[in-house]
């Protein structure tokens, strides 16, 4: 659907003047008029809502230490296990090489070449 350039025209001035208008309902609030006293704005700074800087001063930071346990278990493991890891690995490598699961093996090649 292609609009006309004139009616784009039209809706964006629409939008414009909408937006112009909505903003002029809204005024923002003057602070010109009060007057505050310094006591009041201490007051209101030294209760402030967050206080940041201030939050961190009663928590005491707990630092955690290396967990050398679970390491050392975890090397206790990978030792005692990587022995059976290995026989497995041997015993399912010589039974793929006997089956000749993924290629063609040099003694069929052999007796193709006889047989042609």
């Amino acid at each position: 659907m292609h609009l006309p350039p004139l009616s784009r025209l039209l809706v964006v001035l629409v939008l414009v003047t909408g937006g112009a208008a909505v903003a002029q309902r809204r005024q923002l609030q003057s602070f010109e008029a009060e007057v505050v006293t310094e006591e009041q704005r201490e007051a209101d700074r030294s209760k402030s809502k967050y206080n940041i800087n201030a939050y961190g001063k009663h928590i005491p930071v707990k630092d955690e230490p290396f967990p050398w346990m679970a390491l050392g278990l975890a090397g206790l493991v990978f030792v005692v296990v990587s022995p059976f890891a290995y026989r497995a690995y041997k015993s399912t490598t010589k039974e793929m090489a006997d089956a000749n699961v993924f290629g063609v093996s040099s003694a069929r090649e052999g007796a193709e070449d006889e047989q042609a």
